[in-house]
């Protein structure tokens, strides 16, 4: 038996509860959680805003240590302190072979229908979120799905990897390949912003302006390596970007999952500039360039979870944060148990700080 989170009804709080783990399948891992982040993408499923069956695990962004493993599993071993992904990978689809991993569905990471599920709960199915379900004292999983890091490494700062920080600094790395010099403007001062932030000071970007509506947020920004800030509500928001960049940025990334913040990205572009939604928008949301943007050159694009290759980018990542690079500690805003993990959700919507960290004893 296992103690987790369960999200019975979505607006409500979530239970905590016993649930029994299945055996490791041949390709699966068995893991003592020991840190998850809260991120907003959890809290699109409990509030409703993306429906999902219930009864549900939430939970995507964890750290742990491996407790047992399959027969055929050979990424990990008993012992391994890992971190989890939820782009979990099947190796053998178009996105796969064709690098772009990311957006892998292959079902092979998956238990089949007809299979016991991983997850029960007096007999009866608890639904898996994202393959992980990492609000839970441990996580059986695909050997896909996590990656074995440097036993250096804090479990709280390695947790916030598995989502906030590889979507970000995944899309500075990955999706954008941005080259030293060029400009960015992230809107949305959250994990992920800030994240993408760090990353563009990492890699040599000639100014970052950091857009977000709360002081509080606009001066993490500044500590991750922001240049400039800006208010994100302000009438001119968009207008002050594009003064301070000479014409506007090289690329504007949208870090939020709003229509508004969505729209700005787009109206800071340069000539030839690239707008990046990162956020899960509400799914009756469109975002558009107009006539003039496309004469001018401009793109627009996705980039899920950073379209990371996280068997590859995670380990670096560990190395950048142990080497004094990459700044994690400022993102942790506050660590709790799992038992007040309703309460740490009711702060995420207030929207005044950064991540909040489940810890595991």
């Amino acid at each position: 038996m296992t103690k987790a989170a369960i999200l019975e009804k979505p607006g409500e709080p979530m239970v905590i509860g016993e649930i029994e783990l299945a055996e490791p399948g041949p390709h699966e891992v068995l893991i003592d959680t020991k840190a998850c982040g809260l991120c907003h993408s959890d809290l699109h499923f409990i509030d409703g805003a993306y429906p999902h069956a219930l009864p549900l695990v939430p939970g995507h962004e964890a750290a742990g240590v491996v407790r047992a493993v399959g027969s055929e599993v050979t990424m990990v071993k008993p012992g391994d302190h890992v971190v989890s992904c939820l782009s979990a990978f099947c190796g053998q689809c178009e996105f796969c072979v064709t690098g772009r991993m990311a957006l892998c569905l292959g079902q092979g990471t998956r238990r089949g229908k007809d299979a016991a599920p991983r997850l029960s709960r007096g007999g009866e199915p608890v639904n898996q979120l994202l393959n992980l379900s990492a609000f839970a004292e441990q996580m059986l999983i695909h050997e896909h799905a996590c990656v074995a890091i440097d036993k250096d490494m804090p479990f709280d700062r390695a947790a916030v990897l598995g989502c906030a920080v590889t979507t970000g600094a995944g899309t500075i790395f990955n999706a954008i390949k941005l080259t030293p010099g060029e400009t960015v403007a992230v809107i949305g001062c959250g994990g992920v912003g800030l994240a993408a932030i760090n990353a563009a000071k990492i890699a040599g970007a000639g100014m970052i302006i950091a857009a977000d509506p709360l002081p509080e947020k606009r001066a993490l920004a500044e500590t991750l390596g922001a240049t400039h800030t800006v208010d994100a509500l302000a009438e001119d928001a968009a207008k002050q970007i594009i003064k301070l960049s000479g014409g506007g940025v090289h690329y504007g990334i949208e870090a939020v999952g709003r229509q508004a913040s969505a729209d700005l990205a787009v109206a800071s572009l340069r000539r030839g500039g690239t707008a990046v939604v990162l956020g899960m928008m509400p799914l009756d949301c469109k975002v558009g360039l107009g006539a003039m943007d496309l004469l001018g050159g401009k793109k627009l694009m996705g980039a899920i979870m950073g379209m990371n290759h996280f068997p590859v980018d995670l380990p670096r990542l560990v190395d950048f944060y142990l080497r004094g690079l990459l700044d994690l500690d400022t993102i942790i805003a506050e660590r709790i148990a799992l038992e007040d993990i309703n309460a740490g959700f009711d702060k995420l919507r207030e929207g005044h700080s950064a991540r909040s960290i489940v810890v595991f004893d």
